[in-house]
């Protein structure tokens, strides 16, 4: 489904916004990315942290052009088993066109030259290491693809597929999908897990910064141990506001 974009041809997407709501409501996560991506040639790319349950979108997305644009965020801290997972699960899927994007290496040098950071300030290494390089890349993209989903944290609870990200669209097609919808669609398409996922890591971000999760606890527990921090800053800050939302 497109919309009729005669009336505003040359409008950023976020002018779009309430009515790809519309067109979309209640629609499947693979007819959203569909969607959102034949609307907007030329200016999608998916957001990927190729961690515990990012096969499902990375599928869909595969599905719909095998040069799909992947961004993923090289933060130079990522488990060895998170970078030996992309590289065999875009070649699974036959990705073409997934990228690294790293921080920059004086602005690295200038804050974090012992890498120690992550101790003194975890929300200004997450800073450094993610928000500021996936800002500088996102200036490409006008419309990015987010796997984020309601129940994976209280402040991703009332997410909307469809959102602003200041002047660009952020979609998240799987926003209203379950852990059991995301395990159904893994088992139904036999997708290869991350491994991590079998030693108990069901949320995995940087190394330092992650743990295994003990029987019972909150899949995100594993995040920032023992620290009030549950978001890494490129969709929340701190204070647990969006970031970056008109």
């Amino acid at each position: 489904m497109l919309l009729d974009s005669r009336s505003d041809l040359g409008a950023r997407p976020l002018a779009r916004l309430e009515g790809l709501r519309l067109a979309f409501a209640g629609a499947r996560p693979q007819d959203v990315l569909a969607g959102a991506y034949a609307e907007f040639p030329g200016q999608v790319a998916l957001v990927s942290s190729f961690g515990a349950d990012a096969a499902v979108l990375l599928h869909m997305a595969s599905e719909i052009d095998r040069d799909f644009p992947v961004l993923m965020i090289e933060t130079l801290m990522l488990f060895p088993e998170t970078l030996a997972y992309q590289q065999e699960l875009a070649a699974h899927l036959g990705l073409r066109n997934v990228r690294n994007i790293y921080p920059s290496p004086a602005e690295v040098m200038a804050e974090d030259a012992d890498g120690a950071l992550h101790r003194r300030d975890p929300d200004a290494c997450c800073d450094l290491r993610k928000v500021r390089p996936l800002d500088r890349a996102l200036a490409r993209w006008p419309v990015t693809i987010s796997g984020r989903k309601r129940f994976q944290a209280a402040t991703r609870s009332a997410i909307d597929v469809f959102e602003a990200d200041a002047d660009r669209l952020r979609v998240n097609p799987l926003a209203t999908w379950t852990a059991a919808d995301v395990r159904d669609y893994m088992a139904e398409h036999a997708l290869p897990l991350h491994p991590l996922v079998a030693r108990g890591y069901p949320s995995i971000g940087c190394a330092p910064c992650t743990t295994a999760v003990r029987p019972g606890e909150d899949p995100r527990a594993g995040r920032w141990r023992g620290l009030d921090k549950v978001e890494c800053g490129i969709h929340f800050g701190p204070d647990g506001r969006i970031r970056r939302a008109s």
